[in-house]
């Protein structure tokens, strides 16, 4: 079975009383930091616990080394899971407002602990849920303390310095998830510089998604990723973005799509551009 799976807004519903569910709203925007929190506040599913990018889900920034969004500390995740009521057998379900991105970045920090199966990211996320006419809630969460225990797994995840030895390897395929106009420098809105890692290949995470918001069939998303790969072996695969966030959105999607589970350089663009021998790329 796929490390990859969603789960609809109505097989959610009927499995909100199951007992041991773990349910972590990630709804954040990099516009608006209180965001996540406050949309929390106004109303979430039922039983849900608030995910916190950038105090739960990413690591310390150290200006002019790290991205934007590091790694956080495996040992501080895992007691974060533990408060959520997370154990090593709980099933899972990821949320955010629809496209995924903060929900697979916390998918993809699982598996990095090894927590592989029984992790659900909910499809459309709470666009969907509320098509379907579902309820919120203000309620708090009531969840016993968990006793998840993982370990990091450092092959998941590729330095800055693996990446630049790498460049030029005609067996790697990289892959960055941020939109066009920002892949080839003609805008960028976050960053100091823009432009893209030389070789990389431009695999917006939003072509995941069909027009309703929710992923693409796994046919569809195999032709998509198989136009990247060519001949090249998906095991040799690296994906980025501007910060190792919606680079997961596209790992999985690969997955999903029943490739295995591909690289992440989780410094991406913004790690990248702190080095100024780093090279650097514009256009197609």
């Amino acid at each position: 079975m796929s490390i990859a799976q969603l789960i609809s807004p109505q097989q959610l519903a009927e499995r909100l009383t199951q007992p041991g569910l773990v349910i972590l709203d990630c709804r954040s925007s990099l516009d608006d930091l209180d965001y996540g929190q406050r949309s929390y506040a106004e109303g979430h599913i039922e039983g849900s616990s608030f995910a916190d990018l950038l105090n739960d889900l990413s690591g310390a920034v150290s200006k002019g080394i790290t991205g934007r969004h590091p790694l956080p500390d495996p040992q501080t995740l895992i007691e974060r899971l533990r408060f959520w009521g997370v154990n090593n057998q709980s099933d899972i379900v990821l949320y955010d407002d629809g496209p995924g991105a903060y929900a697979a970045r916390a998918w993809w920090l699982l598996a990095w602990l090894g927590k592989r199966e029984g992790v659900y990211v909910l499809d459309g996320g709470l666009k969907a849920w509320h098509a379907a006419g579902l309820p919120l809630s203000l309620d708090p969460p009531q969840h016993l303390q968990g006793t998840f225990e993982g370990a990091p797994d450092d092959s998941m995840v590729l330095t800055a310095e693996e990446v630049h030895g790498r460049l030029g390897d005609p067996a790697m395929t990289l892959i960055d998830a941020r939109a066009r106009a920002r892949f080839r420098g003609e805008v960028e809105p976050i960053d100091p510089v823009a432009g893209h890692i030389p070789g990389a290949q431009c695999a917006a995470f939003t072509d995941n998604l069909g027009p309703d918001g929710r992923f693409l069939s796994a046919d569809q998303l195999k032709e998509r990723f198989a136009e990247l790969l060519e001949s090249r072996s998906a095991e040799q695969l690296v994906a980025y973005c501007g910060s190792g966030v919606t680079a997961c959105h596209n790992l999985f999607a690969l997955c999903l799509a029943g490739y295995p589970l591909g690289a992440l350089y989780a410094g991406s663009w913004s790690e990248w551009i702190t080095d100024p021998q780093r090279e650097i790329a514009t256009g197609d």
